[in-house]
């Protein structure tokens, strides 16, 4: 896999034996259902696993997913900018059920939070709504919702989401010490 960069779900189904799958969507993406074997390291967290990611390169090929592939596709580029080689899931692990593969969920009841895209959704619809709302009373108010509309549209031409990236920091998307410390523990040894 030297040089591939992306992995369709079904060339990753066929190889999942022999890749090391890091999921970097939040813990409760990742509890909803995720690729069987896979980690979880969430993106805002891959830098603090960037040496047990080398390690866990130079024993085998990484496969980076996510709910979509653009969150992997950012972890890729910044795992090679530190010489670590890894390539992404096609359409990540969306296509990957909708393939009808098989997903796994953590035993013991973990809560399954809502999917960022959905989290996207419900804050920048309530921002417009309550722009609108309060842009009755106070038109100036209404700037809020130009701003979010602006935010949405410049998200989509540029593939990114700063709204998304805030939503990641809150504590129900954060991982707890103990399970990313355990993780790392798992792929570094």
């Amino acid at each position: 896999m030297a040089h591939t960069t992306s992995l369709t779900p079904d060339q990753a189904r066929a190889r999942l034996a022999d890749l090391t799958v890091i999921d970097v969507r939040t813990p409760g993406e990742y509890a909803s259902g995720h690729l069987p074997g896979a980690h979880n390291i969430p993106l805002d967290h891959l830098d603090a696993a960037l040496s047990v990611l080398k390690t866990a390169a130079d024993g085998g090929d990484l496969l980076v997913v996510c709910a979509s592939g653009a969150r992997s596709a950012q972890a890729r580029e910044r795992l090679a900018e530190h010489g670590i080689a890894a390539a992404t899931l096609t359409g990540g692990t969306t296509a990957w059920v909708q393939l009808g593969h098989d997903v796994h969920r953590p035993a013991g009841g973990t809560r399954a939070a809502w999917a960022m895209e959905r989290q996207v959704r419900l804050a920048a619809g309530s921002l417009v709504l309550a722009g609108l709302l309060a842009g009755r009373r106070w038109p100036a108010a209404r700037r809020l919702s130009a701003g979010v509309a602006g935010g949405l549209v410049y998200s989509a031409l540029t593939d990114t989401c700063g709204m998304a990236r805030i939503l990641a920091k809150l504590a129900h998307n954060q991982p707890k010490a103990t399970d990313l410390d355990a993780t790392l523990a798992a792929l570094g040894g």
